[in-house]
């Protein structure tokens, strides 16, 4: 990839890119269950790609010092970002934590840490999977 410089894109080209990156890593990940229908895939996929699970992964990152400090800068270059779309079926707040950690993730990709993803997707897997983000 070249003329794409991750240190000089915003927090919502970072987010652009990261929200595809995750959502790629999940859809892959619920295919290798073997799932197949279409309609269980959708909604299985919800409790790892919604702002809500988003938030909910986050705190658990936080609290469990999952992230980098310049992980956490770029979570905070994506949460801080002047979005000019609203948020859908959540609050501000919720929906601003969800644009940080799609931004995280696509620092990562971006700055071709590839197996700092797969260790944070797995890690959510296993939050998800447990039931860690359910409120």
């Amino acid at each position: 990839m070249t003329n794409l410089n991750y240190k000089q894109m915003n927090g919502l080209s970072l987010a652009y890119i990261g929200d595809a990156i995750y959502e790629l890593e999940v859809r892959r990940h619920l295919l290798s269950l073997g799932l197949t229908k279409v309609n269980e895939l959708q909604k299985r996929s919800k409790q790892y790609v919604s702002a809500k699970a988003h938030a909910a992964l986050f705190e658990l990152m936080l609290s469990e010092h999952q992230l980098s400090e310049e992980e956490l800068e770029y979570f905070k270059r994506g949460r801080n970002a002047k979005s000019h779309t609203k948020a859908k079926n959540t609050d501000v707040i919720t929906y601003r934590i969800s644009t940080g950690v799609e931004a995280l993730f696509g620092y990562l990709y971006m700055s071709e840490q590839h197996e700092r993803v797969s260790q944070l997707m797995l890690w959510i897997f296993k939050q998800v999977e447990t039931g860690r983000t359910v409120k």
